[in-house]
């Protein structure tokens, strides 16, 4: 403990004499002591920029955090998807109390006869949304905020031909700024100590002890050995849990084809392509006869001005040549019009060697129609915005932990004869025991369920 007089420290020692203690008057130098005041009024103007940065990163939720975690699979903010185009939807609402009904659960709603909830279910083919009870109205309040201010990104500015940095939307880096100052902050503190330390001792007469360096330090050594220990055990553990997984997998394709052209812009319905991820456990990739279905006609692309083709790279494609590959798989004479036969008589077509995609291990069963036929999911919720890909990658983890929470909040679609046996649970339903049932009550958690 020290007071500062002129050009002098007051140093107060817990030293006792008989009870009594002993106060020490030592001189120090003006220099340590300019280095002191530097250093207090240093860390008096962090405390007090982490205490008013810290509140302000933290006052409100992120509202486009909580749109791409919660909603992003089957809204987006400007047009319909699996669900309707949110940005002003808060202003269709009744009232704000009936927006957080819908949203902690739409089911409770529908069940209860509102006229509103059921209009909204039988205008989407009776496919309920997901509900949300874990979302606070605060972070409701976010999300609706995010988009109704949501705007369409803009195409990049030629005129100006300098790069610009995107400007990150998070506090992460504020909060770096504010450790490493702290940091900065313990050093010099640290050899203030060590000066008025040095010096006080030199005043009474006292040898110094010889600093060890740091490197020879056994508590830094200790120190060093802990957190790395502790971060090779993250990194481990943490490799293993994801080992296999291949989220944002984009691998490159014998032809470049775009979900977005077709699904999108041209509204082809997933299941004409697909059509076993309605009928059988496999979703099925399309043979090259469904592509010349519509390819015979169509030998050109042109779209290059409104919506040209770019890999994920950036790297610009002509689709006017992919239609040609395709062409060339099939075994089709665009300008005789008809299909190249081998000497045989068969026709002169190769298969597509596409590289597969979503790939879940061997002990994993999974199957397409229930999850599509009988319990109504939509293709967005598991493959992501797949009308605005123009080059298909893996949107979700499909890790098992992934699939157990889809099951523990998913409503079952009792609106079909395959829930027929649960005839309890309708008789609920219909007498307003209980609003809905999840698919973990019809034991969706069970491990037969996945694995045999």
């Amino acid at each position: 403990m020290c007071f500062k007089f002129q050009h002098c420290v007051v140093v107060l020692p817990s030293l006792q004499y008989k009870g009594k203690l002993i106060f020490k008057f030592i001189h120090v130098p003006e220099s340590i002591l300019q280095l002191f005041r530097i250093c207090s009024r240093t860390a008096f103007a962090v405390i007090c920029a982490l205490i008013l940065f810290g509140n302000t990163a933290t006052a409100a939720p992120d509202g486009k955090a909580l749109f791409q975690s919660n909603c992003a699979s089957c809204h987006n903010p400007l047009k319909d998807a699996t669900g309707p185009a949110l940005k002003g939807i808060s202003a269709t609402f009744p009232s704000k109390e009936w927006g957080y009904s819908w949203i902690h659960n739409s089911s409770a709603l529908i069940a209860s006869g509102d006229k509103d909830a059921v209009a909204i279910y039988n205008k989407y083919n009776k496919t309920q949304m997901t509900s949300f009870p874990q979302l606070k109205n605060e972070e409701i309040d976010a999300i609706l905020a995010y988009v109704n201010d949501y705007k369409a990104p803009e195409g990049p500015k030629k005129d100006d031909g300098a790069a610009k940095t995107e400007t990150s939307d998070g506090n992460g880096y504020l909060y770096v700024i504010i450790t490493l100052s702290l940091l900065v902050l313990v050093v010099i503190l640290w050899k203030a100590n060590q000066a008025l330390s040095r010096a006080a001792n030199d005043k009474e007469g006292i040898p110094n002890e010889k600093e060890v360096p740091l490197y020879r330090n056994k508590v830094v050594i200790a120190m060093v050995a802990i957190v790395a220990f502790i971060m090779a055990g993250y990194w481990l553990v943490n490799g293993a849990i994801n080992e296999g997984r291949q989220q944002n997998y984009r691998p490159m394709q014998p032809i470049f084809y775009s979900h977005k052209v077709h699904a999108g812009i041209n509204q082809i319905n997933c299941l004409y392509c697909h059509s076993g991820a309605e009928k059988s456990r496999h979703g099925m990739i399309p043979s090259t006869n469904v592509c010349m279905n519509c390819h015979k006609q169509i030998n050109e692309y042109t779209g290059e001005k409104d919506m040209p083709l770019k890999t994920a790279e950036g790297k610009a494609i002509n689709g006017t040549e992919e239609i040609k590959k395709l062409y060339e798989y099939a075994g089709w004479d665009p300008v005789a019009k008809k299909y190249k036969l081998n000497a045989d008589g068969s026709i002169a077509a190769t298969p597509v060697k596409w590289v597969k995609i979503h790939n879940l291990p061997d002990h994993v069963y999974f199957n397409h129609s229930q999850h599509v036929k009988v319990g109504k999911i939509q293709c967005q919720r598991c493959h992501g915005q797949i009308t605005e890909m123009d080059e298909v990658y893996q949107f979700a983890p499909l890790s098992m932990g992934w699939c157990i929470n889809c099951h523990r909040q998913t409503q079952v679609q009792f609106d079909n004869d395959y829930y027929s046996i649960f005839a309890k649970y309708r008789e609920e339903i219909k007498s307003g025991k209980r609003t809905g049932v999840t698919v973990e009550e019809i034991g969706g958690l069970e491990c037969q369920k996945c694995h045999y």
